[in-house]
């Protein structure tokens, strides 16, 4: 293995010499968890963990390595490794945290294209498509659906629903694919591309272990048969991992419950390219295509040409935006002022002191 099949190129050589970290080694986190993390070069897989200085200068737990990202190491024992930086990241794919109004959740870095992976069973659901494919937008980060699990619904069902997927998903690529059958398979495969970073997106059970294996033509992950009182794979995968594939680099993701939107303005436009286009031309350039009057968004749904629960899964989305954003602002007046309050008292503790 090279380090151009895990997805190494010039950009990453560059930074690591501009700023003298040349003399290092460098390698790809592969997997993380909790405060270590598997990194993997050419030479093989280390266990790594973090520089002390590179643990406490980090603003957030977002600055901290996470799967995906490249970073610059020494080895100081066999097969062990630290970290002493993060090389910067080309993409950085995260949604809201879960429970945390004004937090982000990293999901992977360095990614390339989104693998947004559904059901055609009881998990099929475009509007929490697009609301992946907006997290990806917003990320610059082409997004490929594939519609899983086509060997449990009859040829006319699935037409009908790939009718109204390439009527929401414009532009989108699309692979229906059963992972019993092999249908679709060879298609998705000769998609990809050798070096280059894809993300596995997707709801528990849809069958992402069993297309990470099938790819890669190995038992890599654990999967787990159909439940019969749910109708879906049981959920297998506990933490993010990368594997590298002939024809390119796999990031295998847990199921997400949730895909909270944070601020996503490019990536709401991006999916909703009709809606964004049309907004251009409403009279008032704020806009909220609810009650404004001369509204070419309302217009438009008034004369049904956009579509009315694409447009409903649009301004939702555009609330939970809006709301994440007064959410941080509202975080960061208050730490501001925690940050006026200690300077406050440390300089009124001084002058006593000097009173003395």
């Amino acid at each position: 293995m090279t380090l151009e099949d895990l997805g190494f190129n010039k950009a990453i050589s560059e930074h690591l010499k501009d700023n003298n970290l040349d003399s290092l080694d460098v390698a790809r986190v592969i997997a993380e968890h909790k405060d270590r993390y598997t990194v993997k070069n050419h030479l093989g897989e280390y266990e790594a963990e973090l520089l002390g200085n590179l643990r406490y200068t980090a603003a957030d737990r977002s600055d901290l390595p996470a799967v995906g990202d490249w970073v610059a190491i020494s080895q100081y024992d066999d097969a062990k490794a630290i970290i002493h930086a993060v090389v910067p990241r080309t993409s950085r794919l995260a949604r809201k945290s879960v429970g945390k109004a004004s937090e982000l959740q990293l999901i992977a870095t360095n990614v390339d294209f989104g693998l947004i992976v559904q059901s055609v069973n009881r998990d099929f659901n475009i509007n929490r498509l697009e609301r992946y494919l907006t997290i990806c937008h917003d990320s610059k980060i082409e997004p490929i659906v594939v519609l899983s699990k086509i060997d449990l619904v009859s040829a006319e069902i699935l037409n009908d629903l790939l009718f109204d997927l390439k009527k929401r998903l414009s532009g989108v690529p699309l692979f229906p694919i059963s992972n019993q059958t092999g249908e679709g398979i060879d298609e998705l495969k000769a998609a990809l591309i050798r070096g280059k970073t894809y993300c596995l997106l997707g709801s528990s059970g849809v069958g992402k272990s069993t297309l990470v294996n099938i790819l890669a033509n190995q038992n890599l992950m654990t999967t787990g048969t159909i439940s019969e009182k749910i109708d879906r794979g049981r959920h297998v995968t506990s933490h993010r991992e990368l594997f590298v594939l002939e024809n390119g680099i796999l990031i295998d993701n847990p199921g997400m419950r949730e895909v909270g939107i944070a601020d996503a303005s490019d990536g709401l436009e991006s999916t909703f390219q009709t809606i964004g286009a049309l907004a251009r031309e409403c009279r008032f350039k704020d806009c909220t295509h609810t009650t404004e009057v001369e509204c070419a968004v309302l217009e438009a749904l008034e004369n049904d040409e956009i579509d009315r629960f694409s447009y409903e899964n649009y301004q939702k989305m555009a609330r939970e935006k809006e709301h994440f954003e007064s959410t941080v602002a509202e975080k960061r007046r208050k730490d501001k002022d925690f940050g006026k309050m200690i300077r406050q008292v440390k300089n009124l503790k001084g002058s006593n002191k000097f009173r003395k």
